[in-house]
């Protein structure tokens, strides 16, 4: 690989002449205005001054959050816009792009902040209080599986991004969501949807009284072929069953989850292979990966109120099955066999969490207190990586049993100071134990680690209808259980543990305005340090942390409803990311996105001229990558736009068509720069970009019908 040139790159960041405008834009409310004379009263914690018509689809006015990254999407947006796949719906937070790479029972892969999030690293992910981020997987550290999510079940996302927050923990640097489900339906809905390449979905659902609660259940069965020369044969059961009692902020849910998939894959393909026509943009190189999961769950999610506050009460348990066949090197070790091998694990999850929130006082300002614990056990029996030609076992690379234990305490207080400042003071300390018995002797053994994670926020106005923040914090990421007590690799060589957490730290200025009638707009500039990036490696099955590193960037997001049945949005994300520590092979870190903006338009069939017309389109861009350290090799940018189109047939029955790559683009999901061989290359193989390409132009309709 050639060195990389000096200087301003592509995936640098630099303000530009249209980034400082925004900035100084957004900040004019301060010039000239004093601070104590010009002061609007405060607004308490979780209320807002005449909050604008965004209110319908986002939750983000003034006075309802603790920085200008942090916010919330309800389900009339989310039901608005069409999603490929259920993480997409991911994609409603600002800057998350999702992706995917093989199979589409696979977990995505996920971008924000200048990250590369691979499966789930550093994002971390809950659903009703279950944590979706499963640590020491078999195929990558934090894998964030959501394909048995049903997205029109999901009633609200709450987001917040960087460090700052007592409450998020592990996987949470970059950012979390925390995705809450309806308790109830307005009406029953059954619906059905055809599409090209073999897709096929039908969902039920549907809620009844019963005895003093409320029971909702929903049933969903779907098939995709996909675009594949080698078709996908996905097919996926999801099922929910959930009873609530109570409702808004006293209220408890019981829900019941199961799911099955399985599916056939096309992973990602050599370049050369493409561009020599030795295969077709949608063939496969080994026809026989793929791939089975299965999900099923239990969990309690509570909320009560008390004469000062509120008691919230969490636990779940989780039992989860994964065999993986890949093939991402063909014959570069094994001749003519092949390179495929098997990610296996059975795991079971238990765990909860307890807070208690009240209002008080403090040096005589009104305060609000946080106390909360959080416990989770993981026990995998086994996680396994093995040796396999066409799904047949050859051999055992390594197989372990582990047992990983974490338990975080946190507290939080928020003051009022006077009207115009209020502070949020937080500390989180965590503690992790592993046992690890693993079938390479030298590599069992047990290991553990703490931390604590202390938070400051302090928010200023609002003044003129805009207020601003000042963020900063500690925070970390757990690392694989195996590398932990790892001595020596399968191959018998000397091999470093890694520390069990390593340490992050970041900062961020923010500003939101509502200054303009029926807009929410807010900037963000950010920093974030971590002592070691995630790098997950294949031929090993284990995620082993390389350098430490330094991310900065800018973050743009307006919401403009110039009616109540129109809604625009624009997300725009630039970010810089480097290692900061010294090495040959360069400071990039390869797969970070240093460029993401998304656009949406949403029409909804109460707008009283287009007689029940429905629409909505979304376009998103992710710029070039870096995909080699010292910055020679970078990805293409990708540029894809769905759209979906509808009418409200009667006021029960509506008719929808969803075109996913609109424009029919040629970029690619995902790529990456690595050694492979095929059959008859010399036997050190190529470096070579691989890519995994979009699917096309795709349309699928969809009946819905309420009852």
């Amino acid at each position: 690989m050639k060195q990389g040139s000096k200087g301003r790159t592509p995936g640098s960041f630099r303000p530009t002449r249209l980034t400082r405008a925004l900035m100084q834009a957004l900040c004019l409310p301060l010039v000239g205005i004093p601070v104590i004379a010009q002061a609007h009263e405060a607004a308490p914690v979780g209320h807002h001054l005449d909050p604008v018509a965004v209110e319908g689809h986002y939750d983000n006015a003034v006075g309802t959050s603790d920085a200008a990254s942090q916010g919330s999407v309800t389900a009339r947006l989310i039901e608005n816009r069409p999603t490929l796949r259920p993480a997409e719906i991911l994609e409603f937070v600002p800057g998350v792009i999702v992706t995917q790479h093989s199979g589409g029972g696979k977990a995505n892969q996920y971008f924000l902040r200048g990250f590369n999030l691979d499966h789930g690293t550093d994002f971390a992910t809950w659903v009703d209080g279950m944590p979706v981020n499963m640590p020491t997987h078999a195929h990558g550290h934090g894998y964030t599986d959501l394909n048995w999510l049903i997205p029109e079940l999901v009633e609200r996302i709450d987001y917040r991004k960087g460090p700052y927050y007592a409450e998020e923990g592990d996987f949470s640097s970059a950012g979390s969501a925390r995705l809450r489900l309806r308790d109830r339906l307005d009406a029953g809905m059954a619906e059905v949807t055809l599409g090209e390449d073999g897709y096929r979905r039908a969902l039920m659902m549907n809620s009844h009284a019963l005895a003093t609660g409320t029971l909702l259940y929903a049933l969903e069965t779907s098939r995709n072929d996909g675009p594949w020369t080698n078709p996908e044969d996905f097919r996926r059961v999801n099922g929910v069953l959930r009873y609530t009692l109570g409702e808004g902020a006293q209220r408890t849910s019981i829900t019941a989850m199961a799911y099955t998939a399985r599916w056939d894959s096309t992973d990602q393909v050599p370049l050369r292979a493409l561009q020599s026509g030795q295969i077709g943009r949608y063939d496969a190189i080994d026809p026989t990966d793929g791939g089975r999961s299965r999900r099923y769950s239990l969990s309690v999610d509570s909320q009560q109120l008390r004469d000062d506050g509120v008691l919230r009460v969490q636990a779940y348990a989780i039992r989860s099955e994964l065999d993986l066949w890949s093939n991402f090197t063909y014959v570069l070790d094994n001749d003519p066999d092949g390179d495929q091998f098997r990610q296996s694990e059975r795991r079971n999850t238990y765990g909860g969490a307890i807070s208690r929130s009240w209002d008080g006082h403090l040096g005589g300002r009104a305060a609000t207190h946080t106390l909360g614990v959080q416990l989770r056990h993981d026990r995998l029996d086994p996680v396994g990586l093995y040796s396999t030609v066409a799904r047949r076992t050859t051999s055992v690379t390594q197989e372990s049993r582990v047992r990983q234990t974490s338990v975080g305490v946190f507290g939080e207080t928020s003051v009022q100071w006077n009207d115009w400042l209020r502070s949020v003071a937080g500390l989180r300390f965590d503690r992790y134990d592993f046992d690890v018995d693993s079938s390479i002797a030298a590599n069992s053994g047990d290991a553990s680690d703490h931390i604590a994670s202390p938070k400051l926020s302090l928010i200023f106005g609002p003044w003129s209808r805009t207020e601003y923040f000042l963020n900063y914090g500690f925070g970390f990421h757990s690392n694989d259980a195996r590398g932990t007590t790892a001595r020596v690799t399968p191959g018998g060589d000397p091999a470093q543990r890694v520390d069990a957490l390593a340490r992050g730290r970041g900062g961020e200025l923010g500003v939101r305005t509502e200054v303009l009638p029926d807009v929410q707009s807010s900037l963000a500039l950010w920093q974030l340090n971590l002592d070691s990036e995630l790098l997950f490696v294949g031929d090993a099955g284990e995620t082993e942390a390389t350098r430490a590193s330094r991310r900065q960037g800018i973050e743009w997001s307006t919401r403009w409803t110039p009616q109540n049945w129109l809604l625009f949005d624009l997300d725009i994300s630039l970010s810089r990311a480097r290692f900061t520590n010294d090495d040959p092979a360069g400071d990039r870190v390869p797969g970070a996105a240093a460029r993401v903006i998304a656009f949406g338009a949403s029409l909804t069939d109460s707008n009283p001229w287009a007689r029940g017309w429905f629409g909505h389109l979304q376009v998103r861009h992710i710029g070039p990558r870096d995909l080699v350290e010292d910055g020679s090799v970078k990805s293409d940018t990708v540029t894809l736009a769905y759209l979906r189109v509808g009418r409200a047939l009667t006021p029960s029955v509506r008719l929808m068509l969803d075109v996913y790559n609109l424009f029919d683009s040629k970029d690619n999901d995902i790529e990456y720069y690595y050694t492979s061989r095929l059959a008859g290359e010399a036997a050190g193989g190529v470096d070579d970009r691989h890519i995994h390409p979009v699917e096309p132009r795709t349309l699928r309709l969809t009946l819905n019908a309420k009852f």
